[in-house]
């Protein structure tokens, strides 16, 4: 984590740096702050995104305090400006500030009007950054509600698109007239203090012991998967599975999550920039066929931890489990395969590709994912969300996403390179045949493997799994 930081700082930074020599090289024709201005809406729409799957809530436990003489208020505005120093706070200035300083040397506009301007760009920032608390407050629990949102969302992205509303020429020609009329600043800064107070007084109306302990009433969900049981010896451990993720917040959003993340091909199979490097088409035919398979294989057996204890106790051959959770991720990559077609409109090259790299998913990255959770050793509360949720997350699931996604890229860039496009797919294909064929003989390797850690899995899922 501590790399990654460092990594991103360095990242934002350059680019803060180099953005206006860059704009002056490539679009010599565009004043530097109107063209960024454009994009700034497109920019606080992906980092709400980004920042609803990875922020974390500003947490505090009050109950400690209550019996304290300090006032609701003094303590909720602790936790609020506290938020304030966020790693995803700081990103955005590494940006904004640089480029305003570029701005200012070049004295292309005075430097009252660019000090506003970067005052109002801060004051956006930090009013995505308690947005995003009222968001997150309001959806984590109920993803299915923030449904319509997205659409909405993606609504105004295609009416911007195809140029029928262009939302983002407009909020740039916004962000323009503050550079002729800095008093304008003070637009974004009382949108800011809009949301602070919103949230303030949200998390007041809930600084009780007792706010969120209201009774709830489920209906119990009986659902049996009964027609498992046509896969035989098989069916017990499909079944389990198929209940949990069923029944249980965490397991079921990755299901959501798979199908949210279908079009994220649309990012690379008909962008121009990409046709000349097919190599990106693989990461992405690999992505959106395997995203349940990622997201659900690295936590295996993790999803299990709760009564892991129970299983080992019984008479279960590890290799019929585990042939089980193979058969499970399998399925989800046909059915994300299936449901890919549609990509047809990109050309018959785009599809086959698709199913080359299911069909790898399914022969070579299955069994990688199965061999690294037996390196899993902590426990998984199936209740919570998935977002910004590094519970059961341990140095194998950071490590395993190479060889799942570098691997099959490296190897279709090299025969691409040396011979031709097909090549590169017949070898992946090749790939993935080969390692069906050889999946029982790699099961039962990964088995023994199992059995080895049975021990001290067992003893790392007695923990918190904080």
């Amino acid at each position: 984590m501590g790399f990654l930081g460092l990594y991103f700082t360095a990242a934002f930074l350059m680019f803060g740096i180099g953005l206006y020599p860059l704009i002056t090289e490539y679009f010599p024709g565009e004043e530097p702050l109107y063209l960024v201005n454009r994009f700034v809406l497109v920019w606080l729409i992906l980092e709400l995104a980004y920042r609803f799957l990875l922020q974390n809530l500003p947490i505090m436990d009050i109950k400690p305090l209550m019996l304290l003489p300090i006032k609701k208020r003094k303590v909720v505005n602790f936790v609020l400006l506290k938020s304030l120093y966020s790693f995803f706070n700081f990103l955005p200035l590494l940006i904004i500030i640089p480029f305003g300083i570029f701005n200012i040397y070049k004295q292309t506009f005075n430097t009252g009007a660019i000090i506003a301007w970067m005052i109002s760009m801060i004051g956006l920032t930090l009013s995505i950054n308690f947005g995003n608390f009222i968001i997150k407050k309001n959806f984590t629990d109920n993803i299915k509600a923030l449904i319509p949102v997205v659409g909405g969302i993606a609504v105004i992205g295609l009416l911007d698109y195809f140029k029928v509303f262009e939302s983002s020429v407009w909020f740039g020609k916004g962000l323009n007239a503050i550079l002729e009329n800095p008093l304008l600043a003070i637009i974004p800064i009382l949108i800011f203090l809009f949301f602070y107070k919103w949230n303030q007084k949200d998390l007041q109306n809930k600084f009780y012991l007792d706010a969120t302990l209201k009774e709830e009433v489920k209906d119990a969900n009986t659902k049996e998967f009964l027609w498992t049981s046509r896969f035989g010896d098989l069916a017990p451990y499909l079944q389990l599975d198929l209940k949990m993720i069923w029944r249980n917040k965490r397991p079921k959003t990755t299901v959501y999550i798979s199908i949210l993340f279908l079009a994220y091909g649309l990012i690379f199979f008909g962008n121009d920039s990409y046709q000349e490097m097919p190599a990106f088409f693989v990461f992405a035919g690999i992505f959106i066929t395997g995203i349940f398979m990622i997201n659900f294989g690295q936590f295996i057996p993790a999803w299990d931890a709760g009564y892991y204890p129970l299983i080992m106790a019984q008479n279960i051959p590890f290799k019929k489990y585990l042939t089980a959770k193979a058969g499970l991720i399998t399925f989800s990559v046909v059915v994300l395969a299936l449901l890919s077609t549609p990509y047809l409109y990109f050309g018959w090259k785009i599809l086959i590709l698709i199913m080359v790299c299911a069909v790898y998913n399914i022969g070579v990255n299955i069994p990688i994912l199965l061999y690294a959770g037996s390196f899993n050793k902590k426990k998984i509360d199936l209740d919570k969300s998935p977002f910004m949720n590094y519970q059961g997350t341990g140095a194998a699931q950071w490590i395993v996403g190479l060889p799942l996604m570098v691997i099959p890229v490296l190897v279709f860039w090299i025969f691409y390179k040396t011979i031709s496009f097909e090549s590169g797919v017949t070898v992946l294909f090749v790939l993935g045949i080969t390692g069906l064929i050889f999946r029982n003989r790699a099961i039962s390797m990964i088995a023994q493997r199992y059995k080895r850690q049975k021990y001290a899995m067992i003893e790392g899922f007695k923990q918190s799994g904080e």
